[in-house]
């Protein structure tokens, strides 16, 4: 009898010891759970001459908070979570400039600016744009010590934040104390992006020249700057700022590609299409593009058209000139497009900013051929000159705004008005792009490279000089034009930017420091408790020992991913 119990008690101890090993593993499985993984979007750090902006740090790792924490809380180790539908810009304005010390910031943003989104823009949504780009513009302008993230609105997401609204307005904010959710970024601290590359792409459609004539054939260059920026470089689009001058651009060397193709419609001026980087750094691209043609190149054009933001008026666009209006090149791409905007129901005004060649800020591209004595002029939906780091590709800027009709007009506008200039048809109401003919402007090759456009972010210091964005573009020119020329610049060293633009979060949901010391107490007693048993009352054998032994070291191993 006494040798079957001695038999058996070593197979009842085993199983004492899984058990313990087991309720360990659940309890740590319980309590270490993230709640939820979200993909997140880091506010852009950046310098201008040195001078810090943007958020400047990447690593979170703090307890999350709603805005309905109770007044005199410490949010020094507190990320707030911040949906932009509830969002008091003053109060963020005054918590930057007060300079408050806080652990981070989750900006949530409704689905309608990511380009997943199917909904369609309304009144509320032209009202949540507004708020994001005035909150995007407070951003970019701050040195912000700590890390500002976005991230897009979800059902998991949302259940975490309602619950740590709770939590809030009960009067327990999450704290080690008392437990809650904390918001986990694992990344390296951002370091410098050494030498960031612009590229500029240029492609030509050849004019017709007559035998025996040795002048050179006059030059008109249509322009669109491709790159972007934005409070979040991940997320920066901009679909109408300047998607839709690129989309418009490239449609129309198609709609020249096909009449320059016959030497019966080719016409006698050669057409220059640029495709220009740097744009928001005072078009730093196109000034070194220019910089590259020689004197006879530059002496050739006759005027230049740069397209900025034509996705998304009603029915307006403004010409935007540096020479006065009463310049014959001005005066004459003026009426051009009013008498072709007559036809369509368009109405064009115009504007005329003189520069001033002291101050390095450039506003519109045209400025950068006014610069180098070149005619030019720049034809937008906005009526004033932007300012620094405004409507260049902003978090706002999706494809759900952008009206595909607009783009569509435009190009109509602008094509039509190039060619009465080139085939001598001024003040003719002659439709060389009409809607049923073969030269009509084609819908669904602008649908589709705004759609691409608009899922591609395109902040120029973090695209490579073979981005396969900046390829994709090369061959599409090359598809329509002659002669492409991709031109690689170091953009100007007064800029600094720094990497870590993307990041995983994860939130996990954590106990108080109250219940998980009595958890610790109780279970790490138990495990004491069997383990001294087993030694005293019996003769183990080293495996249960062993076992055993790894159960109690688990357990309090265990214990640091709760705290």
């Amino acid at each position: 009898m006494a040798a079957r119990d001695l038999g058996g008690r070593p197979v009842l101890e085993s199983v004492y010891s899984v058990i313990a090993l087991v309720f360990v593993l659940v309890a740590c499985a319980e309590l270490c759970d993230a709640a939820t993984v979200v993909d997140v979007y880091r506010l852009i750090q950046y310098d201008i001459a040195g001078a810090p902006f943007g958020s400047r740090l990447a690593g979170l790792n703090h307890h999350a908070s709603s805005l309905h924490f109770p007044p005199g809380a410490d949010l020094s180790r507190t990320v707030l979570v911040i949906p932009v539908r509830d969002l008091n810009l003053g109060y963020v304005k005054d918590y930057l400039s007060q300079r408050q010390p806080l652990g981070g910031l989750l900006f949530l943003l409704p689905q309608i600016f990511s380009f997943e989104s199917k909904e369609s823009s309304g009144n509320g949504e032209e009202l949540l744009k507004n708020i994001v780009m005035e909150l995007e513009q407070l951003l970019i302008h701050t040195n912000i010590p700590y890390p500002v993230y976005f991230a897009f609105e979800n059902d998991d997401i949302n259940t975490v934040l309602a619950d740590i609204k709770r939590n809030d307005e009960s009067g327990q904010p999450a704290t080690a104390t008392t437990g809650g959710y904390k918001l986990v970024v694992s990344t390296t601290e951002p370091k410098k992006v050494a030498s960031p590359v612009i590229s500029n792409l240029q492609g030509w459609l050849p004019g017709l020249k007559a035998d025996g004539d040795p002048n050179q054939l006059p030059t008109i260059a249509i322009v669109a700057s491709y790159d972007t920026f934005g409070a979040a470089p991940a997320l920066s689009m901009g679909s109408d700022s300047n998607g839709s001058g690129v989309v418009a651009l490239l449609e129309i060397a198609r709609l020249f590609s096909l009449l320059y193709s016959n030497p019966k419609t080719r016409g006698r001026y050669n057409l220059l299409f640029g495709l220009t980087s740097g744009g928001p750094y005072n078009y730093n691209g196109t000034h070194k593009w220019l910089r590259s043609f020689d004197q006879r190149l530059r002496e050739t054009i006759d005027y230049a058209i740069c397209l900025n933001s034509i996705g998304s008026w009603d029915n307006e666009l403004w010409i935007h000139v540096s020479k006065p209006p009463e310049n014959a090149y001005i005066k004459q791409t003026f009426e051009g497009l009013s008498n072709v905007g007559d036809e369509l129901g368009i109405k064009v005004g115009l504007k005329h900013k003189k520069i001033n060649i002291s101050n390095s800020r450039v506003a519109w591209e045209h400025e950068q051929f006014s610069r180098h004595r070149i005619t030019a002029a720049t034809l937008s939906e906005l009526s004033t000159a932007p300012g620094l780091f405004e409507n260049t590709g902003s978090l706002a800027d999706s494809r759900n705004f952008v009206n595909e009709a607009a783009v569509i007009k435009s190009v109509k506008l602008v094509a039509e008005s190039l060619a009465r200039h080139i085939y001598g048809h001024q003040g003719k109401n002659i439709q060389i792009f009409a809607d049923e003919g073969s030269l009509a402007v084609n819908p669904s090759y602008i649908r589709s490279w705004l759609d691409l456009l608009s899922q591609t972010p395109r902040v120029a210091p973090f695209l490579s000089k073979n981005d396969p964005f900046v390829m994709a573009l090369k061959k599409e020119l090359e598809e329509h034009t002659e002669e492409v020329i991709l031109q690689n610049e170091v953009l100007d060293g007064m800029f600094t930017f720094y990497d870590s633009t993307k990041a995983t979060l994860n939130i996990y949901q954590v106990a108080s420091v109250t219940f998980d010391l009595l958890l610790l107490l109780v279970l790490g007693s138990y495990l004491i408790v069997l383990f001294s048993f087993l030694i005293i009352t019996t003769r183990v054998s080293p495996f249960i020992q062993s076992v055993t032994l790894i159960s109690c070291i688990s357990f309090l191993g265990s214990r640091s991913c709760i705290f």
